[in-house]
């Protein structure tokens, strides 16, 4: 699994685009995703961002690696639209929210970190005028994605330490150890932080 789409070196056509232009589109189609409202709609989005994956290099199963952790998200929301909105309305939510995630994704997969976090300093920069501080927001985006497989890796280890004791399969036994290994992830990622000046 790649979680957040973590970079896969690639010289395709978008692995060579700018940063700054990906994002950009990924943004585009976020707002253009409000105006889907029809079910034959999702499959013609699915298709052009599967394009894209394959214009990339990506295999589908970089795509199901994606798409796994929604799965029971997905289960759910769509019964819920069923029973309130009604079939279609469930495949136009789920597939929006696939075709958003397999987008920011294609970006993470396609795009190294430090591009992405200079194009959001550079996009920032007029914010100075305010007494906001581009570079500080470009740390924060930096340390939240690379937070993100770490506490995957937190997770994989809470699981592999409950299956070596025979545990079941308890959701306070897993999310007890997991925020607790979190939070002394997050207390020693600010002291390192601190130690480097970057507090307030």
């Amino acid at each position: 699994m790649s979680p957040l789409g973590l970079y896969v070196p690639g010289t395709s056509p978008l692995h060579r685009a700018r940063a700054g232009l990906k994002l950009l589109v990924m943004i585009a189609a976020g707002v253009g995703s409000v105006f889907l409202h029809h079910a034959w709609q999702v499959p013609v989005a699915l298709a052009v961002v599967l394009a894209a994956y394959v214009v990339a290099g990506l295999s589908l199963r970089t795509v199901g690696s994606q798409l796994r952790p929604l799965l029971w998200i997905g289960l759910v929301t769509a019964g819920f639209h069923v029973v309130v909105n009604g079939w279609e309305r469930a495949v136009v939510v789920v597939g929006v929210l696939a075709v958003l995630v397999l987008l920011a994704a294609l970006v993470t997969l396609t795009t190294r970190t430090t591009e992405l976090v200079d194009a959001v300093v550079f996009a920032c920069g007029p914010l100075r005028v305010l007494r906001v501080d581009p570079e500080r927001i470009g740390l924060l985006i930096a340390l939240g994605i690379r937070c993100v497989p770490v506490v995957v890796s937190l997770a994989e280890g809470v699981r592999d330490a409950q299956r070596a004791r025979g545990l079941t399969a308890s959701p306070r036994a897993f999310a007890v150890p997991l925020i607790v290994r979190s939070l002394r992830h997050a207390d020693a990622l600010g002291e390192a932080l601190s130690a480097r000046g970057l507090d307030d």
